[in-house]
């Protein structure tokens, strides 16, 4: 089993910024696809960012873009999403994920990955 725990959510003004953490540990990590999902209150969970095992091209969605970045230190089985300007229709609870084939499943919206963390609340006031 892989174990993630994220952290780094909080409460932050719109236009400001935040780092969410997500560590893993059980398996190595290195294999693993990591995703950034979120979930606002009455909605439906949404992909919000990949990278992949090789730490090639990440995928973002639309509304993130130029604004988020994903990125990943294999050598603490960290995960990271740095998230500047932060509008308050980002607020919502963020989850990490893995999966092999993480890639495949948040572009093309088909699948589940196969570990999640708790995860951590993002609230940005207007």
């Amino acid at each position: 089993q892989l174990q993630l725990v994220e952290s780094g959510g909080g409460l932050v003004q719109a236009g400001g910024s935040l780092t969410l953490s997500c560590a893993a540990s059980g398996l190595t990590s290195d294999y693993f696809d990591f995703g950034w999902y979120r979930q606002a209150p009455g909605k439906e969970r949404e992909g919000v960012s990949c990278i992949p095992s090789s730490g090639g091209n990440p995928y973002y969605i639309d509304s993130v873009k130029g604004r988020f970045t994903i990125s990943r230190d294999n050598a603490k089985s960290t995960v990271y999403l740095q998230m500047n300007d932060l509008k308050p229709e980002d607020t919502g609870v963020y989850y990490c994920a893995a999966d092999q084939r993480g890639m495949d499943i948040i572009t093309t919206g088909y699948g589940w990955f196969d570990f999640w963390g708790q995860g951590t609340q993002v609230t940005v006031s207007s």
